[in-house]
Parts: structure tokens; C-alpha cells; sequence
């Protein structure tokens, strides 16, 4: 067994030991979560009772593949802001192009970003970026911190030294470096960019929180919607809040489809009155075609050996569903013969993620699921993707006051502030793919015996 598989087995038995104590902890961790903002409808921001553990060699691999991938990335967008053929890849709004267009004012790339991965045996496998809004970055830092002392964590540190990778600093450094790069001088105050949404969602809860962290440091900052602002005299305002940054917590497609460029962060950010964080250029990297650049053969003698090496091994085959031919192990194939050929090795994925479209897994539907899923793909923008094993994990779970089990999908996001990865957190779904109550996140920790 390795070393993972018995700090596992070693945490559950401190479980089962003493089921009654536990069961009171179980009590309590619930009302610490309510205390701490970590209920978002009244369920939990976490669902599990164990931590999720990556041992020191992994999440070095971890740090080292995600940093060379950022660098790629950060290529391949300058790539296609110098080149329109390159652009029209990427499967953007017109209104996208514009606004990714414009000079945000500063030269530092993402002040924030994460990478959805699969890390299996110390291999990252991307399943999708996302540069513009990187949430879980706070969730994780408070779950592991409700989570270092509890006693079955206590107990479990006897045996185990855990690290805690927390990113809430190196975020909050990394806006005022971007600010200070834009030109600002004294303390800003911060607008967290949310629409006014009918219900709280995990990522609006979030953003509260890191509100409450920025305060904490001494900043200004508020959670603003856009239908609060309002650009006159070359200032941006909410009411009385003049506004020097906005943390952009929209993606710029969801924007776009209730605004136009005359909005007032529009105009703001065009005048260089207003320093937003990450900026609209970002948006590139959050589409799953830039995975498709990254694969792309015919581009790969344009990315040093470095980040070619985290591409081969990092990112799996992914294209734009589009009718064409295009290259499948060095050879040519037509693409949608390929698709519907190669059902239960590929993978339909939006271009980007969204209510109305969703993924289809070739492994979980018929031929005939799979050509009408083909047929969406064609008609709206998608991604083919090469199928990432799963390996679901086995957490422990409050049920209803009862100690249970239950096998979960868990995605590992390294934190990247300015391309330099400063922590992680682990996203639970599903194991099968679906809605899951059991959705959510999980406390990440470095695991080292002592």
C-alpha cells in the first residue's frame, strides 16, 4: 500500500474508533461551517469529513506541470491576439475579441488563475482552465483551517506532518502588485465584481468571504453588481464607493449577454480608469480551445521544450468540433467520422461551461445519445477531448448524523497568482458525472510522515 492508501486507511480507523465522539464532531464541524459561512443554502461548502491528501512528490509535480502549462498558455494567447487566423479559434464572441483587444493597462499576466485537473499517481491531467474567475481559492484556505485542528485531524497529525497550501495571501499580493503595475499608488478600494443573483450560489457566497479577508488586510472592498455602476468624470462608481479596482467575478460571455460596450466598467476599462483584475484578455485562457491550441500539432514547435513536455503529458487530445479533417497520433482523420467512430474514448465538452450546455461522456451513452450529442456539438461551440480516466475516491460522509462512505470524483486545482502556483484545492462531484448533493469542496493538505 503507499503512503497515501495507509494515511487514508490510518484516518478512517481514527473515524470508526470512537464512532460516538465522532458523531459529536460531526455536530459541531456542521455549526463551525454555519459560523464560518461555509452553509450556501443550507448545505455545506465541504460535504466530507476527511481532508483531501496529496503527498509532497505529487503536488511538486503538481506545481512544476501547472507553472510550465500557465507559460504555454500565456503564449498562445499573445499568439492569437498577433494573429486573427489564430483568434478565430478560440470560438469567441465578436464582442470577446473587442474587449480582450483592449490594453488592460498593465503588462502581469493573470493575478489569479486555476487549473481543473485530474492528478492520478502523480500525473496532472487538464481537464479545462480558468483564468478569470478562480474560485475556491478562499473556500480552501477557511476549510483548512476549520479542518487542521478537529480532532480527528489531531489525532491524525500525530502520525503525519500536514501542510497546509493556502493561496489567500499571495491572492490578495498579487491584485496590489497588479495594481501597483497599473499605475496605483495608495491602498485601492475593490469592487468583487457578482451578478444580483435570486439565490446564493457557492461562487457568490465566495465572494463575500474574500470581501471580508480584503477588509481584514485593511482594503476598502465590496461586492458589486454590475447594475450598480456608474462611470462619470473618468471615475467609476458604486453610490458613494469610488471604485480603483474591479475583481472580476463575471465571466465576459455572461456579461456580454446582458450588456454592450457602452457599460460603464466598459468605458472605464477602455479610458485605463479602472484596473481589472484578471483582465478581459483572460477570457482566452478560460476557453477549453485554448487546450485544443496547446494540442495542436502543427504548433507545437512554437512552445520551448519546457512547456511542450507539460503539454504532451498534461493535456490530452482536444479539438473544436468542427467538419474538417485534423490529426489524431500523426494521422489525418476526418474529424466528425473520428467522433462518432471513437465513441468511448472521447468526450464532448462546451467550450466553455454553462447552464444550458453540458458534456457527454461517449463511455455513459448509446450510439444513438451519442450522435444527437455530436449534433449539439456542431450547432453550438464545443471541444472534443481525448476521455481522462476517472479514479474516484473514497470519503467519508455525514448522513443524516450516521458515519457513511462514499465513493467521489476529486479534481485538483493549483492556484496560480502572476504564473507562479502558491496552492491547491480539490473539487468533489460525482463519480459517475451528473448532480450530486455531494458536490462541492474538500480541505487539501500536503502530506509528509514525520
Amino acid at each position: 500500500m503507499t503512503q497515501l492508501g495507509e494515511a487514508i486507511a490510518r484516518y478512517h480507523r481514527i473515524l470508526e474508533h470512537d464512532r460516538d465522539r465522532n458523531t459529536a464532531w460531526m455536530g459541531q464541524l456542521r455549526e463551525q461551517m454555519q459560523s464560518r459561512n461555509l452553509m450556501v443554502n443550507g448545505r455545506p461548502v465541504s460535504p466530507v469529513l476527511r481532508p483531501h491528501f496529496v503527498s509532497r512528490r505529487q503536488y511538486s509535480n503538481l506545481v512544476a506541470a501547472a507553472e510550465s502549462l500557465w507559460s504555454a498558455m500565456v503564449r498562445a494567447r499573445a499568439l492569437a491576439l498577433s494573429r486573427p487566423q489564430i483568434m478565430a479559434r478560440m470560438v469567441m464572441l465578436p464582442a470577446e475579441k473587442m474587449l480582450a483587444a483592449l490594453d488592460p493597462g498593465y503588462s502581469l499576466p493573470e493575478a489569479a488563475s486555476i487549473l481543473e485537473a485530474e492528478v492520478n499517481n502523480g500525473s496532472l491531467h487538464l481537464t479545462a482552465p480558468q483564468a478569470d474567475m478562480p474560485h475556491g481559492v478562499v473556500y480552501g484556505e477557511v476549510l483548512a483551517d476549520l479542518f487542521y485542528d478537529a480532532p480527528p485531524v489531531k489525532e491524525f497529525r500525530k502520525r503525519y506532518k500536514l501542510g497546509k497550501p493556502g493561496s489567500g495571501k499571495p491572492l490578495l499580493a498579487s491584485i496590489l502588485r497588479v495594481w501597483k503595475d497599473f499605475g496605483g499608488t495608495q491602498q485601492p478600494n475593490v469592487g468583487i465584481l457578482e451578478f444580483n443573483q435570486p439565490f446564493a450560489t457557492i461562487e457568490s457566497h465566495e465572494s463575500v468571504l474574500l470581501a471580508e479577508m480584503m477588509r481584514g488586510q485593511g482594503l476598502t472592498a465590496e461586492v458589486v453588481s454590475p447594475d450598480q455602476l456608474d462611470y462619470r468624470g473618468g471615475v467609476l462608481r458604486r453610490g458613494d464607493l469610488t471604485i480603483d479596482v474591479v475583481y472580476r467575478g463575471v465571466r465576459a460571455h455572461d456579461f456580454l449577454m446582458r450588456y454592450d460596450l457602452t457599460h460603464p466598467l466598459v468605458r472605464a476599462y477602455r479610458d485605463r480608469k479602472v484596473c481589472v483584475v484578471n483582465s478581459f484578455r483572460t477570457e482566452m485562457t478560460r476557453k477549453r480551445a485554448m487546450l485544443a491550441l496547446l494540442s495542436d500539432d502543427s504548433l507545437q514547435e512554437l512552445f520551448p521544450p519546457a512547456e511542450r513536455k507539460a503539454i504532451r503529458d498534461s493535456v490530452p487530445w482536444t479539438r473544436v468540433v468542427a467538419q474538417g479533417k485534423t490529426t489524431w497520433q500523426g494521422q489525418t482523420v476526418d474529424l466528425v467520422e473520428f467522433i462518432l467512430k471513437n465513441r468511448p474514448k472521447l468526450v464532448l465538452r462546451p467550450n466553455e461551461d454553462s447552464s444550458e450546455l453540458h458534456s457527454t461522456d461517449g463511455r455513459q451513452t448509446d450510439d444513438a445519445g451519442w450522435e444527437r450529442a455530436l449534433g449539439v456539438a456542431l450547432r453550438h461551440p464545443f471541444v472534443v477531448q481525448e476521455r481522462v480516466e476517472a479514479h474516484p475516491v473514497s470519503f467519508p460522509v455525514d448522513n443524516y448524523g450516521e458515519l457513511a462512505y462514499r465513493d467521489l470524483k476529486v479534481d485538483v486545482a493549483p492556484h496560480a497568482f502572476l504564473g507562479k502556483v502558491r496552492g491547491c484545492s480539490s473539487r468533489l462531484s460525482a463519480a459517475q458525472g451528473g448532480f450530486s448533493s455531494l458536490g462541492g469542496l474538500a480541505p487539501t493538505f500536503i502530506l509528509e510522515s514525520k
